[in-house]
């Protein structure tokens, strides 16, 4: 089974990952049904969940029904427990790069006018460039756009585009996979190869791993930056019943009004 995931993770594009696994995973999800572990998006409870990644297989990772991984778990407490998101009378909401354990989730929420937006997968509602996003200035008062800055060069642009686009006072999450050892991104535009990027990024199309300094990085675009350490706040107990990602910090952007 990991070495399928593994397979699947690093050659599959992602939407058609998870086309196939969505079908794969309902017929195998009986099988991993228990106590142990609760997927905080659906509530579905589990003995186990399925492992996942690219290098480094993390065990129990991804629900099988929702399809989440433990940063989307979180991501999802965050915005119910912190966030207006659930709440507010109304948000425009752009989400690039659509997970699929969100998409339906979000469609249903009648507070939102849901605007979902991607380079290749078939189930956003726009093609777009996060270089160039085609919205007009101060369209949206909220977007999330996870695990996409590290696949694109000039992401400076691309940050700048979310800020252009959000309205004042408006908000935004960007995650990206973090490298807590490095006080510094790390850059090197000369590795080409996928071989060399993986070795070096952690994953054969990324072009930069980023350090601590990420949070000076969106600052620089615009935002003010509140770095949520949410897991301190949940307890042990929880992180591990929710199986979210200890010591990731979710990135919470606000373009000043």
């Amino acid at each position: 089974m990991k070495n399928i995931i593994g397979f699947f993770s690093r050659y599959i594009p992602r939407h058609i990952q998870q086309r196939i696994a969505h079908f794969i995973l309902i017929i195998l999800s009986p099988f991993f049904r228990g106590q142990r572990y609760e997927d905080p998006i659906d509530g579905k409870k589990y003995r186990k969940l399925l492992p996942y990644g690219q290098l480094n297989k993390r065990e129990n990772a991804l629900a099988p029904l929702s399809m989440s991984l433990e940063r989307h778990r979180l991501i999802w407490l965050l915005l119910k427990d912190k966030m207006d998101f659930f709440s507010a009378n109304k948000l425009r909401f752009l989400h690039v790069a659509p997970e699929y354990c969100f998409i339906r989730k979000f469609k249903k929420q009648k507070n939102l006018d849901y605007v979902t937006g991607d380079l290749i997968s078939p189930w956003a509602d726009v093609k777009l460039d996060v270089r160039d996003l085609p919205f007009n200035d101060n369209s949206f008062d909220a977007a999330m756009c996870n695990h996409v800055f590290e696949h694109v060069i000039e992401d400076y642009k691309a940050m700048s585009e979310f800020y252009r686009v959000l309205k004042p006072g408006g908000w935004a999450i960007f995650q990206v996979p973090l490298d807590v050892t490095r006080e510094v991104t790390y850059e090197d535009f000369s590795i080409t190869s996928p071989t060399e990027r993986e070795k070096h990024f952690w994953q054969h199309d990324h072009v930069r791993l980023y350090g601590k300094d990420y949070g000076k990085r969106l600052e620089n675009a615009g935002f003010v930056v509140t770095e949520y350490d949410y897991i301190s706040e949940i307890g042990d107990e929880l992180a591990k019943r929710y199986a979210l990602p200890i010591g990731e910090t979710v990135f919470v952007c606000k373009k000043p009004e």
